[in-house]
């Protein structure tokens, strides 16, 4: 979740893609209407089996500048 409606999310959804631990990968973005102007950015994050979970990427995106929130909706195996 962006920290507020005026964050660019074209350039926020590159600075995610540039920190993706080694190994995962984006398989895509939705854009979701919250509130008020704010437009949650959902990726879809492809994450090998032998790393062990979602954490490394959470961790990742949580330090992304104008990141307000991070939380996985759902996992699955391919």
């Amino acid at each position: 979740m962006p920290e507020s409606p005026e964050v660019d999310l074209d350039d926020l959804q590159e600075r995610l893609e540039g920190v993706l631990p080694e190994g995962t990968k984006i398989n895509g973005f939705e854009r979701e209407d919250v509130a008020f102007g704010l437009v949650a950015l959902t990726p879809t994050v492809i994450v090998p089996d032998d790393t062990g979970g979602t954490e490394a990427v959470e961790e990742a995106f949580a330090n992304v500048d104008d990141v307000e929130s991070v939380s996985v909706e759902s996992t699955g195996r391919l």
